[in-house]
């Protein structure tokens, strides 16, 4: 009987995996790496509307607009207090203050961060009794900020010291006053396993080129970095703050404005360092987030975008795009499934030629994904900060072993809890700090310099 059913799955699998779909399916990814280094080389030479390093104007004192940092936390006490000091220490701007929004912290978060406002006069501390999401905090956090402008800046994270100025370019610039936010480029802080360098990989090849195409070509973007991005208080007012039952608050966020008439922007010569997962569980904690975030945000705007879709024509290419990643997940599984299963059966029926051409298939498409993903890694490594990542191209197979696998689980886990999420099923948002690697002194791995 089991032998039947494998053998039964195993033709079916066999018509379906030949389907125009499935080709257009198996075509996915590479034409998304073409896509969006086309893209990337476009932003590179063409868009005229980026800040480069050349570009960049310091503001002066007297000129400065009055900031506020933001760093909700929730069992932060690893990292908070490097964070803390490099911010009160290390950034060259003149006009800004410190929020800490405590989330129900359990830990000794709250005795360091109460030693901390003694020592620093511009940090200032909101304790939050009950934990209940980076979203909750942010948004109370709004209503006690001084400042005009809010960069958030989670705990584990650090900006370059002259961030601050470098992002009132974007908003002082003309055209500016329509600018809602502004997002930095993303940088790994803690560099010593192998897990950790393959996520510097993934950042430019993945984060920093595809929002360069997102902005350069299509004047959109699908995701803000929460982990760095400065916000104008009155775009984050206009839109009703954050999405509280929402995985992802950056990415809905994004959206909300950009539907409001506002304008999102990346700046990648700003970079901000932070403090990624180093055990694969981590990492996969963090990423089942990202894939439920993303999902939910495709559900959300698929009616409005499909509602007018001549008139958010960038947004329908998002959609568009966010549609084939997901639908590629499955199938990606499903491909995979049918081959093991096409192995095993081979090998009880004593099938050696059919087996070995499914070993060649199982090469073949191996190789087809290292190719598309070299393609767009190497591409991203040499426009990203520079080229300055090129060093760890090295570890470009580790990323790409673990990356098509991981994304593809957590987007097919997360999917059902996502849909769920959007019909107001989902449980009242709360967030667990994951573990932190201690750097000393608040400073990354590598050189944290403006250049």
């Amino acid at each position: 009987m089991i032998g039947e059913a494998i053998a039964a799955f195993v033709e079916w699998a066999q018509t379906f995996f030949f389907t125009p779909l499935a080709i257009v399916l198996s075509l996915f990814p590479i034409m998304g790496a073409i896509s969006w280094t086309i893209g990337g080389w476009f932003y590179r030479f063409f868009y005229v509307g980026k800040f480069t390093e050349k570009s960049f104007r310091p503001v002066p004192s007297e000129e400065q607009p009055f900031i506020t940092i933001m760093v909700p936390a929730h069992n932060e006490e690893v990292m908070i207090e490097e964070t803390i000091d490099y911010l009160m220490n290390d950034l060259r701007y003149d006009n800004y203050e410190v929020l800490v929004c405590d989330d129900g912290s359990k830990d000794t978060t709250p005795d360091i961060l109460a030693r901390l406002s003694v020592k620093y006069d511009r940090l200032r501390v909101l304790r939050i009794d009950k934990n209940k999401g980076k979203a909750h905090a942010f948004n109370i956090g709004v209503g006690f900020a001084r400042g005009e402008f809010i960069l958030s800046n989670d705990a584990d994270t650090v900006p370059e010291p002259d961030a601050l100025w470098k992002y009132m370019n974007y908003f002082l610039a003309p055209g500016g006053q329509d600018t809602a936010a502004v997002t930095a480029n993303m940088d790994v802080q803690n560099r010593s396993l192998i897990v950790e360098k393959s996520q510097t990989v993934e950042f430019s090849s993945i984060v920093g080129i595809i929002k360069r195409s997102q902005i350069g070509v299509l004047g959109n973007m699908y995701a803000y970095s929460g982990a760095n991005t400065m916000y104008r208080k009155d775009a984050l007012i206009d839109v009703g703050l954050f999405r509280q039952d929402r995985a992802t608050e950056d990415i809905s966020i994004c959206w909300d404005q950009q539907y409001a008439g506002w304008k999102a922007d990346f700046a990648p010569d700003i970079m901000f360092y932070m403090n990624v997962p180093n055990t694969f569980t981590m990492l996969y904690n963090q990423r089942r987030r990202w894939a439920k975030g993303g999902t939910e945000s495709w559900v959300t705007n698929f009616k409005r975008v499909a509602k007018h879709p001549l008139l958010n024509l960038p947004k329908v290419v998002m959609l568009l795009d966010q549609t084939g990643s997901i639908t590629w997940s499955f199938y990606y599984l499903a491909f995979t499934l049918w081959l093991a299963l096409r192995i095993v059966f081979f090998v009880l029926t004593g099938d050696t030629e059919q087996f070995e051409h499914t070993l060649d298939m199982v090469f073949v498409f191996s190789a087809f994904i290292t190719v598309v993903g070299s393609w767009q890694i190497v591409a991203a490594l040499w426009l990203d900060n520079h080229g300055a990542k090129m060093k760890y191209l090295f570890f470009a197979p580790a990323y790409m072993a673990w990356y098509w696998q991981m994304n593809a689980i957590t987007v097919a886990t997360t999917f059902v809890p996502a849909i769920k999420g959007v019909l107001g099923f989902s449980a009242e948002g709360t967030w667990v700090s994951p573990e932190r690697t201690k750097m000393g002194q608040g400073k990354p791995a590598g050189e944290l310099v403006s250049r």
